[in-house]
């Protein structure tokens, strides 16, 4: 769809929602420009840690992994950043502001990786580490639980196609 097409389908569907509803959409719509600002930003501070990694005298120095945790960091903020985006965007379009809980989850697995990614083991205890490795395997254990929900839902027939686009 063109970009006049999604603004006449927003309209019209607008029109025919609550005042609660409308509520809804709009503040999701503001928390979906406020997270583009947030990962512009991001991704303009991953282009300027490239360009400052590169031009060191010891460019990537294998012996050197804090320039691959800063690096991959940022890269993992700017994910996690367009995950959330997209998951929001995808429930302002759909009939359903609910956020799918999986997804959910999937963000802050990808929370978590970045945090042991950037993690400095030298410094963490090992209490940190073992928490965040609970953390991750919990979030996994819930996420294996819950990963069939929309096929049932749909099988139900409670679940319509706009809410399963999400899952793609």
């Amino acid at each position: 769809m063109n970009l006049r097409t999604e603004v006449r389908s927003f309209i019209r569907d607008f029109k025919i929602m609550n005042l609660y509803q409308q509520f809804e959409r709009m503040v999701l719509l503001i928390v979906s420009g406020l997270i583009v600002v947030i990962v512009v930003s991001a991704l303009w501070s991953l282009m300027l840690q490239v360009v400052v990694v590169a031009t060191k005298d010891n460019f990537f120095d294998p012996q050197l992994h804090t320039d691959f945790q800063l690096l991959f960091g940022a890269i993992f903020t700017v994910i996690i950043g367009l995950e959330l985006k997209r998951s929001i965007m995808v429930a302002a379009q759909g009939h359903e502001t609910v956020f799918q809980v999986r997804i959910v989850i999937l963000v802050a697995l990808l929370a978590i990786l970045r945090k042991f990614i950037i993690l400095d083991i030298e410094v963490v205890g090992a209490l940190k580490v073992f928490a965040l490795s609970g953390a991750a395997v919990g979030l996994g254990a819930v996420y294996w639980l819950i990963r069939d929900q929309d096929s049932k839902l749909k099988s139900a027939g409670l679940l319509d196609s706009a809410a399963d686009s999400q899952t793609r």
